[in-house]
């Protein structure tokens, strides 16, 4: 078993807009001591970020970068904190996403899980492919400018 969120898995909402959480993330999960799910929107992508302590920690390191009083703490806790959920996650190991958290990610009856090593994403399965395609095609255009013979001197 790794000890990190990889790779990515498309499931279906049951009827009653539950989602199980694939079985190996669940045992990160539970590796990891976190009974529930923390989820919280990206910042500036339609997705939810999800996981447990690893999570967690990450965003206090992130907030411990600035002083409590200064204005980015205030900005960063109150997107990262102020407006996430904790999700109970039920014995089967399925997690109801609220409306708002499924309206952010455009999510309607299927998710996909995205791992991302200390967390995973939650995406609606579409949108998902387009942002995986636009994130090739920059790589693809970096390895070519990577793999480019550098400038010689002018002849």
């Amino acid at each position: 078993m790794t000890d990190r969120f990889v790779s990515n898995f498309t499931s279906r909402l049951d009827a009653k807009g539950r989602v199980s959480i694939p079985a190996g993330f669940r045992a990160l999960l539970a590796k990891d001591g976190y009974e529930e799910l923390y989820v919280h929107r990206a910042l500036d992508l339609p997705a939810l970020d999800a996981g447990g302590h690893a999570l967690r920690a990450t965003i206090d390191e992130i907030l411990a970068r600035f002083s409590p009083f200064s204005d980015e703490w205030e900005l960063l806790s109150t997107v990262l904190n102020g407006t996430s959920e904790v999700l109970k996650v039920d014995p089967e190991g399925r997690v109801m996403l609220s409306e708002a958290l499924k309206s952010h990610a455009g999510i309607a009856d299927a998710v996909t899980f995205v791992g991302h090593g200390h967390k995973f994403q939650i995406w609606e399965p579409d949108r998902f492919q387009a942002h995986l395609e636009a994130g090739r095609s920059r790589l693809r255009d970096i390895k070519r400018a990577l793999g480019a013979p550098l400038p010689g001197p002018a002849s």
